[in-house]
C-alpha cells in the first residue's frame, strides 16, 4: 500500500472513533460506505459500556499528555481514548513520555489492535479498488463537441439545419519514463452538409456512431533523435510544423500544406531531431497496410523530409514529400511580434503530378485576442488548383470564447467558393467544446 494511501486511510479509521472529520475525498464513498456496512467492522456501540472516567489514572494521565477538549471532566469510551493514545504516539510525543506511553499502550492495547486491523482491513479495500484502475504511467484525456449549423448551396435538399457530434478519447502510457504510447479512440455521427470533407468545415467524425480506433503509435528516444511508429499515424507525426493557423474550412487546414509539411499516412514511421538553436530537422515514410503490403511496387507510400526554425515570435517549416501520384514542395510560417496579441500564420505547396498540370495552394490567417476570446480569419484556395485552371477561394471567421477552462463556444461563418456559374456554398453555425 502507497504511503499516501495510508496517510488517508489510518486518519478515516481514527476519525470513527475520535469523531472528528477527516477529509478522504481521495476514496470512493460507495466502496468505503460499503466496507463499514460490513459484518467485519466492530460498532463503537460495542465499548459505549466500557467508559473511562475522570480519577481513573489512564484517563487523568491522557488528559495530562494530550490536553485534548475530550478529557473536559466527562466519561469518554476506551476506543475514543485509544484514539487519543494512537495521535499521540503517530506525533512522536511517546519519545518523551516513554513510560507512561508504555502503560497507557498495555492498558489500551485491545483497542489499539482493534483500530489497527481495522486500517489493514481498509488497505485491502483500497488496494483492490486500485487493481481495477489504469497503471500509475497510464493517463486518459478527452474531448468532445456539438455542432449546429446550415448551409446554402447549389445543392438546396442539402441546405437544412444540422447537428454533429464527437467523441475522442487519447490513452498514453509511459514505460520507461522517456517514450510514450498512444492510443486513440473516436466516434462521431458522420459528416453532413457543414462538415462536407474538403469544401466544408474541418470539424467532425465520419464513423456514423461506431466507436473505432483513430490512431495507434509509439515515440521513443534513439539518442537525440525521437522516433515515433504506428498505424493510421502521420509520417510527418514528430516534424516541425510552423503553421499556427486556426482555420475553419478544411480546404485552409495545414497552412495548405497538408500534403508536404503535414505528410499524412498509415502504417508509418517519424524521426526528428534538434540541433543549434531553435532548428529542426524530420523525415518520415508510410506504407499502405492492405493486401498489398509495405513499400511495395502495389502499395501506397510516401516519403517526406522537413526543416524547421522556431523563435518566441516567429518559425518556418520547409519540406518535401514523393508520393505514388506527384512529388509536393511546401513552406509554412507565422509571426506573433511582442506589441500585441496577434498571430499571423500562413503556408504555400507546388505539387508536381506524375502526369497532368502542376498544381498550387495556399492560406494564410490571422487570430488575435478579442474580449475573453480569439477572432481568427483566414483566406486562401479552396484546395489545390491546377495550372491554368479557374482559381476559387475559401474563408471563413469564427470567435473562439471559454465558457471556462474545460468548455468553449465558437461561433462560424464560411464561404467556400466553386468552378463556374454553380452557386457558391455558404456556411454558418456554432460549436461547443468540452474537454476532460
Amino acid at each position: 500500500m502507497k504511503l499516501f494511501q495510508k496517510l488517508i486511510a489510518a486518519p478515516a479509521i481514527i476519525s470513527l472513533a475520535s469523531g472528528f472529520a477527516v477529509n478522504a475525498a481521495e476514496i470512493n464513498s460507495t466502496d468505503l460506505s460499503d466496507y463499514t456496512n460490513s459484518n467485519n467492522l466492530v460498532s463503537l456501540g460495542d465499548f459505549k459500556s466500557d467508559t473511562l472516567f475522570p480519577g481513573d489514572w489512564a484517563y487523568d494521565s491522557l488528559k495530562d499528555l494530550t490536553n485534548s477538549s475530550k478529557f473536559n471532566g466527562n466519561s469518554v469510551s476506551r476506543l475514543e481514548a485509544a484514539a487519543e493514545l494512537s495521535n499521540l504516539i503517530a506525533g512522536g510525543e511517546g519519545l518523551m513520555n516513554g513510560a507512561a506511553i508504555d502503560r497507557l499502550s498495555d492498558e489500551l492495547g485491545a483497542e489499539l489492535a482493534i483500530m489497527k486491523g481495522r486500517v489493514d482491513g481498509l488497505e485491502s479495500r483500497v488496494n483492490t479498488m486500485e487493481a481495477g484502475t489504469f497503471s500509475e504511467t497510464t493517463t486518459m484525456s478527452g474531448s468532445a463537441g456539438f455542432l449546429i449549423g446550415a448551409t446554402d448551396s447549389a445543392t438546396a435538399t442539402n441546405d437544412t439545419v444540422q447537428f454533429e457530434y464527437i467523441v475522442e478519447v487519447d490513452l498514453n502510457t509511459s514505460f520507461t519514463g522517456d517514450d510514450k504510447l498512444n492510443i486513440e479512440l473516436e466516434t462521431g455521427n458522420g459528416l453532413t452538409n457543414v462538415g462536407a470533407d474538403g469544401t466544408g468545415l474541418d470539424w467532425g467524425s465520419s464513423n456514423a456512431d461506431f466507436v473505432k480506433l483513430d490512431d495507434i503509435n509509439y515515440t521513443f528516444p534513439v539518442g537525440s533523435w525521437k522516433v515515433a511508429v504506428g498505424h493510421s499515424m502521420d509520417a510527418s507525426k514528430t516534424w516541425p510544423n510552423a503553421c499556427s493557423m486556426n482555420n475553419m474550412v478544411d480546404n485552409l487546414g495545414d497552412c495548405g500544406a497538408a500534403n508536404s509539411v503535414d505528410l499524412s499516412g498509415d502504417t508509418s514511421f517519424s524521426a526528428a531531431t534538434g540541433f543549434g538553436d531553435g532548428w529542426e530537422l524530420g523525415f518520415g515514410a508510410s506504407g499502405g497496410s492492405g493486401s498489398t503490403g509495405l513499400f511495395s511496387k502495389e502499395s501506397s507510400d510516401a516519403y517526406g523530409l522537413a526543416l524547421g526554425y522556431e523563435t518566441d515570435t516567429y518559425g518556418f517549416t520547409a519540406a518535401y514529400s514523393d508520393k505514388d501520384t506527384a512529388s509536393y514542395y511546401g513552406l509554412t510560417a507565422f509571426y506573433s511580434p511582442d506589441s500585441m496579441p496577434t498571430t499571423f500564420s500562413g503556408g504555400f505547396e507546388a505539387g508536381t503530378p506524375d502526369s497532368g498540370s502542376d498544381t498550387t495552394q495556399w492560406a494564410f490567417g490571422i487570430s488575435t485576442d478579442l474580449g475573453e476570446g480569439t477572432l481568427s480569419a483566414n483566406i486562401g484556395t479552396n484546395g489545390k488548383i491546377a495550372e491554368n485552371a479557374e482559381e476559387i477561394y475559401a474563408y471563413d471567421l469564427s470567435y473562439e470564447y471559454p465558457i471556462n477552462d474545460s468548455m468553449s463556444i465558437t461561433p462560424f461563418v464560411y464561404i467556400s467558393e466553386t468552378t463556374g456559374t454553380t452557386t457558391d456554398t455558404t456556411g454558418a453555425g456554432a460549436f461547443v467544446s468540452f474537454s476532460f
